[in-house]
């Protein structure tokens, strides 16, 4: 009989126990950090996210929206204050960004940064020449940017933060299929920098965004209901409407989004909701289609809610 082959070293390290900080043993016995597939150790140092934290009873039976885009202004994370960030509305915010993923729902975000500075005002009111006033915005939507993503990584949501300036020391630079294959492992992406070109809002960006990654709705997340036909805080008499057309919008001069926007939404027949964000589950609402919230722009007709 010849004689028993004696195991190597690696096959004996192989088949010996995982040291306690290997990230397979970790994985093996549930504890954390746990790494989704193909996300890096660096990312799961940061944050522990876990399916068995996700209510399960928020899971709607049936999602209209499998791909979403999320537009956010910055004045949606000032709260009720006047300038800044109120740390209680971001949390508010990313729990239900959270929420809506465990939902199953792939989620972007356009976020703006008028609560710190809005170049389109601050040309007149500075005497700041447009474009470096806009650039001036883009920075400040990166801060807004990364204030979510560290609100999003404490609820437990893989981030990533896409710019479309080069900052490579905070954001990763904007590419399609890189934010693409984001969406496709879960991740929420977060666009920053607007477009990256002075004289186009965030506004613009988020339609541009929303066609590039194929998303199949814009959620323009606003401090209001949907879209009036006047002022609802000044005039007692405005009617929100339910549908609308793009063309009704334009012609209207409705304050949904820039003409621009609205103009290429149109073009690539990419339907907008406007709706409250005040109100909490709105968001995972809107995903699944819920016919009285809010006003759907691209419908075939105008009609009054």
């Amino acid at each position: 009989m010849p004689p028993a082959r004696v195991p190597s070293r690696r096959e004996r390290r192989l088949s010996g126990p995982l040291p306690a900080s290997s990230p397979r043993a970790i994985a093996s016995i549930g504890g954390h950090p746990r790494r989704a597939p193909g996300a890096s150790l660096a990312t799961s140092s940061l944050i522990h996210p876990s399916p068995r934290g996700y209510k399960s009873w928020l899971v709607p039976a049936s999602l209209r929206y499998r791909r979403i885009l999320l537009k956010l202004s910055g004045e949606a994370l000032m709260g009720d204050g006047k300038y800044g960030i109120h740390p209680p509305t971001l949390q508010r915010i990313a729990r239900e960004i959270h929420d809506v993923v465990a939902a199953g729902v792939q989620i972007a975000v356009v976020i703006g940064g008028g609560n710190i500075f809005r170049g389109a005002t601050a040309d007149v009111e500075l005497g700041i020449e447009r474009a470096s006033a806009d650039y001036m915005g883009m920075l400040a939507t990166v801060i807004n940017a990364l204030a979510l993503q560290d609100a999003l990584e404490k609820q437990g949501t893989y981030t990533r933060v896409l710019a479309a300036i080069k900052m490579e020391q905070i954001a990763e630079p904007y590419i399609r299929r890189r934010a693409v294959r984001h969406l496709e492992k879960d991740r929420v992406v977060i666009f920053a920098a607007g477009t990256g070109n002075p004289f186009f809002t965030t506004d613009t960006a988020a339609s541009l965004r929303a066609m590039e990654i194929g998303a199949e709705v814009i959620l323009k997340a606003t401090k209001v209901d949907g879209v009036y036909n006047a002022d609802p805080k000044k005039d007692p008499k405005a009617r929100r409407y339910r549908t609308l057309t793009y063309m009704d919008v334009l012609q209207q001069n409705l304050n949904v989004m820039d003409s621009t926007a609205i103009s290429l939404c149109m073009d690539n027949k990419l339907p907008i909701v406007v709706f409250d964000l005040t109100q909490q589950g709105n968001i995972l609402r809107a995903v699944t289609g819920a016919s009285e919230l809010g006003t759907l722009v691209g419908a075939g007709e105008t009609t009054w809610a």
